[in-house]
């Protein structure tokens, strides 16, 4: 191991039956995405975002998660992909996944024949800026209409389909309530998720399924966790408050923010005084019972939260690892701007060849799942998911577990999270874990559902503690 300074059960009403819609086009079967065509808009319009936005939300469609899609169409764009552009495509291909599955029904009720792929994501971009949930829309109606009928226009794989794009935006316009109400008779368009991803959710919280459902489209708080070890909560409100930014105290360290800003304009966060992270994530260092001079790993650690929260309670010896050695990276980045020290392995967690046979005192085991429990922060990850790949990941989380924990020192504790709504991979995992092992399970909270609001604010997650017998 290379030591290094671092260099993160309610019943649905009847619904009437729903109408019928059009096959969707076979997406295999038409030609490449032309991505790095320089269409001669002007960076700062709108235009240029839309079908910048666009070509993200067509990659999603064809399997590439959304934040590596707005890189690689910024990498393609150069320079012209201004850092005020970047965040206009960013905001709008969000919004654009939040509201998928309503837009594309829309399209299809409204299109003469199923679009061509980056047609139909450019509509549904148009589709989620006109018909915004928020109080205030981004933009004019018509303004957008008018912005993507120019973007339609600039791209060679939506040019002959602007007549199209323009006829479709103005019949919304025209007809909105009817078209949504009509939309809304599909599950589909009525929640934005798969049909099988609702499925699951009500099969798995009959009692909540909706508020999961309806928490999981809005856009996440910032959240942030003071370093206690440079502040206090109450002090730093009050340089929150003197900068101008509200925000209210929503756990033993954590604070959000009423309004969400940049990272490099929150006070304090380049100095170490405070970092991202969810409350519900937050939960877990404290959960571990940590004390100075005690081994900690922290398995699948990127991008380095929970690592550095671990580093800011205690003095401890941390082995941070993760399969991902680029991934690993930003854990020290991270570490770095804290201040903290830890040892950095890229290592799968289910193979042991990296560990010195010493054992740990305590294990931080964030197993891969589904992130069912985190899609407002990742709303691609809906339409990304099928359903057998919860099989497939409790699967490996199952190996994760019992490879880590005969690394664990008798009388240590393992932490095992996952940020997944689905039992497979949250509570029928910890109950088998304990009977494979003999493990004696301690006080958790379980499972958290996704929630929002004045309260709390936090993902959903899923929190199991064993110890082993001395």
């Amino acid at each position: 191991m290379n030591k290094q300074r671092p260099t993160l059960s309610l019943k649905s009403p009847a619904t009437p039956a729903a109408p019928k819609l059009r096959a969707s086009h076979a997406r295999d079967l038409k030609p490449a995405l032309q991505t790095g065509f320089n269409t001669g808009l002007k960076p700062d319009s709108l235009a240029y975002s839309l079908i910048g936005a666009a070509q993200a939300v067509a990659l999603v469609r064809t399997g590439t998660n959304l934040p590596q899609a707005l890189v690689q169409v910024w990498a393609r764009l150069g320079a012209g992909a201004t850092p005020q552009a970047r965040g206009a495509m960013q905001d709008i291909s969000y919004r654009c996944m939040r509201q998928l599955g309503q837009s594309e029904t829309l399209v299809g009720l409204m299109a003469p024949k199923a679009p061509e792929p980056l047609v139909a994501a450019l509509l549904a971009c148009a589709l989620a800026l006109i018909n915004a949930p928020d109080e205030t829309a981004p933009y004019e109606e018509f303004t957008v209409v008018d912005q993507t009928v120019t973007a339609a226009e600039a791209h060679p794989d939506t040019a002959r389909a602007k007549g199209m794009v323009n006829a479709v935006l103005r019949r919304f316009l025209r007809e909105r309530q009817t078209m949504l109400d009509t939309a809304s008779l599909q599950p589909l368009a009525r929640w934005n998720y798969p049909q099988w991803w609702i499925d699951a959710v009500r099969a798995a919280w009959p009692q909540d399924w909706q508020g999961v459902l309806t928490t999981g489209n809005t856009a996440p708080p910032l959240t942030l966790r003071v370093n206690l070890r440079k502040s206090s909560v109450e002090d730093y409100l009050a340089v929150l408050e003197q900068a101008g930014m509200a925000a209210t105290r929503i756990g033993p360290s954590a604070v959000r923010l009423v309004k969400p800003v940049a990272v490099g304009l929150i006070p304090g966060f380049n100095d170490g005084v405070v970092s991202v992270q969810d409350a519900g994530a937050q939960l877990a260092a404290p959960l571990l019972d940590l004390a100075d001079g005690m081994r900690v790993l922290d398995a699948c650690a990127a991008p380095g939260g929970k690592t550095c929260h671990i580093l800011e309670l205690a003095k401890v010896h941390v082995t941070a690892l993760d399969a991902d050695a680029k991934r690993l990276a930003r854990v020290g980045e991270n570490l770095e701007r804290l201040q903290l020290d830890a040892e950095l392995t890229a290592a799968p967690a289910e193979t042991s060849d990296w560990w010195d046979g010493q054992p740990f005192d305590r294990i931080l085991a964030d197993v891969p799942c589904t992130a069912s429990g985190i899609v407002r922060r990742h709303p691609d990850i809906r339409w990304l998911r099928r359903k057998g790949d919860t099989l497939q990941l409790a699967t490996l989380s199952a190996k994760i577990l019992d490879n880590l924990w005969q690394m664990l020192a008798p009388g240590g504790k393992l932490l095992f999270v996952t940020c997944s709504l689905w039992p497979q991979e949250s509570e029928a995992q910890a109950a088998a874990f304990a009977v494979r092992h003999g493990a004696a399970r301690l006080d958790a909270p379980g499972q958290l559902l996704p929630a929002g609001g004045d309260g709390q604010d936090h993902d959903g997650l899923f929190y199991a503690l064993f110890q082993k017998n001395a």
